[in-house]
């Protein structure tokens, strides 16, 4: 398991991504829309990891709701998995709460799973494995 990403919620993409642009001085590589999480995405690569930055596209959007309650900052934290089926059932054994009972099909080309931050000290937790063409 590897640090994949930080995701951050972010209200505007365009004047963020320029924000981490100066920040980070690289910008960024890939802007995709995720529709079945109502969020744009953008990343940044940063040495091995990468920084993920989320706008909802939808008032219904968990990045949305994530925002009118707390602002923007840090969403949640992503971690490569190589076989995120085992690791799914690996965790739930342990005790940890996942928020999906599969994968999902998430940005940058991944499958994604999420850990409730209640189980995970307050973090979200996001279990990441690359789809394999």
């Amino acid at each position: 398991m590897k640090l994949e990403h930080i995701g951050i919620a972010v209200k505007n993409l365009e004047n963020s991504n320029e924000l981490f642009k100066t920040l980070l001085g690289t910008a960024h590589y890939k802007v995709e829309a995720v529709a079945s999480e109502h969020v744009k995405t953008s990343f940044f690569q940063t040495g091995e990891s990468k920084i993920e930055l989320l706008e909802a596209s939808s008032p219904e959007s968990a990045i949305a709701k994530f925002i009118d309650k707390r602002g923007e900052g840090i969403h949640h934290i992503a971690f490569e998995v190589e076989d995120i089926y085992a690791e799914m059932k690996r965790l739930e054994a342990e005790g940890f709460r996942l928020l999906n009972d599969v994968p999902k099909h998430g940005a940058d080309n991944k499958l994604v799973c999420f850990v409730h931050p209640k189980t995970a000290n307050g973090v979200l937790v996001e279990l990441c494995q690359t789809i394999k063409d």
